[in-house]
């Protein structure tokens, strides 16, 4: 996928952003993006003022490797409310997301319609039964509500929506309380980050599989990894070796004849690719869940590429497997026995990576504030984070198949 830079003329500083839409028990339902453009001090430019810089950042995606094969939900912009410029074509579909100003336009209704008829999801974003919005309600698939209203009034809210026969999606939920205040009061969907926020001391036990995964993540986050240790956790773990294996031997892999030993599969790996399909152990991996294993490895591959160490990628891959098993970070820097400054950086996003991972979580959440006071720039996390999601879904994919295998 192509993402632009910031000084490029065709974009003038339009700031991408993807999150996934989940089910309560947290698989994908779909995605959503959205592009954003920052005044010289650093707000939010008002959407009606810079809409021609929104839709060429749109013309820049590469649905396949943003959405997969689900759902791509595009915040629209008057243009493509309108068919003016070209909509997205995704596997799964296009769902249009219509801010609260398109939705009191004076021919929204007939166009949605019109939209509907084409086979177009449709969504109300910024739901906040507004009379506009709710002539819409019968009209529209979704709607889009921010979980920081007064528990009062975001339950009027959904009970609205229900009663039209709309499904609610919950903004801006990335806590295991949040979570469950959004689902107490009938939420259907959360968009946010695919994993939660979890206290630093709570959690569960690990079992024992998951502990030799561990053991395997330590030994390659090391500087120089011994290679006859990765070998001997590899060996005494048959689940690990038949992954290997089968990884190696995969077509993709390029390898011309078949390799039957598990030391020259490590070599041929890499460490990289040995962590990774670690990980891919660890959450289960099958297709079922690419979802999961692509965001986990989006978060390490981005937090690799703005630390500029493979360190910063096995903190980005730790923090999101702490959080998908919910166990404690405490007892993942305990079990993994990583290095010091991976361990501040889980624990409180302190140390050479802490800033890395606190922005890369902050940009998950769509927190441009938070990012900035990391002391990164927005635009470079966005980028960074944008440009690992293809390399994670291929990664995912082939190794959610090995699982099944």
């Amino acid at each position: 996928m192509t993402v632009l830079s910031h000084h490029d003329p065709r974009t003038q500083g339009a700031i991408l952003h993807r999150q996934p839409i989940v089910h309560p028990d947290r698989s994908v339902f779909g995605y959503a993006v959205r592009a954003e453009v920052r005044d010289a001090h650093g707000g939010l430019a008002p959407e009606d003022m810079v809409e021609e810089r929104l839709d060429k950042a749109y013309a820049t995606l590469d649905p396949a490797t943003i959405a997969g094969d689900r759902p791509l939900m595009v915040r629209a912009t008057t243009d493509l409310l309108l068919g003016l410029v070209p909509t997205p074509v995704a596997a799964a579909g296009i769902a249009l997301e219509l801010p609260l100003r398109l939705a009191s336009l004076p021919d929204t209704a007939q166009r949605l319609v019109e939209l509907r008829s084409l086979g177009y999801g449709l969504a109300l974003g910024d739901y906040s039964g507004t009379p506009a919005q709710d002539v819409l309600l019968p009209l529209v698939d979704l709607v889009k509500v921010h979980t920081g209203r007064a528990p009062e009034k975001l339950s009027g809210l959904i009970a609205q929506a229900h009663g039209a026969g709309v499904r609610v999606v919950g903004e801006r939920v990335a806590t295991s309380e949040s979570i469950a205040v959004a689902l107490d009061l009938g939420i259907d969907l959360l968009q946010g980050p695919m994993f939660e926020r979890r206290p630093v001391g709570t959690g569960r036990e690990f079992l024992a599989g998951e502990l030799q995964c561990l053991n395997l993540v330590r030994l390659l986050s090391q500087e120089t990894p011994d290679h006859e240790a990765v070998v001997h956790t590899v060996e005494s773990d048959p689940e690990l070796c038949m992954r290997v294996l089968h990884v190696v031997n995969a077509s993709a892999s390029g390898v011309r004849r078949h390799v039957d030993s598990v030391r020259q599969a490590v070599v041929l790996l890499g460490p990289r690719q040995l962590t990774a399909l670690a990980m891919a152990s660890l959450v289960n991996a099958r297709p079922a869940t690419v979802g999961t294993l692509w965001s986990v490895l989006a978060r390490a591959l981005t937090c690799g590429m703005l630390s500029g160490t493979g360190a910063g990628y096995t903190v980005g891959m730790l923090s999101a497997v702490a959080a998908q098993l919910h166990v404690s970070v405490e007892a993942l820097v305990q079990r993994a026995g990583v290095s010091d400054d991976i361990a501040a950086a889980l624990r409180d996003q302190t140390g050479p990576y802490g800033p890395v991972l606190a922005a890369v979580l902050a940009h998950e959440e769509n927190d441009h504030e938070a990012v900035a006071a990391t002391g990164l720039e927005p635009w470079d996390v966005a980028h960074a984070y944008l440009a690992a999601v293809p390399q994670a879904f291929t990664t995912a994919s082939e190794l959610a198949v090995a699982a099944r295998s």
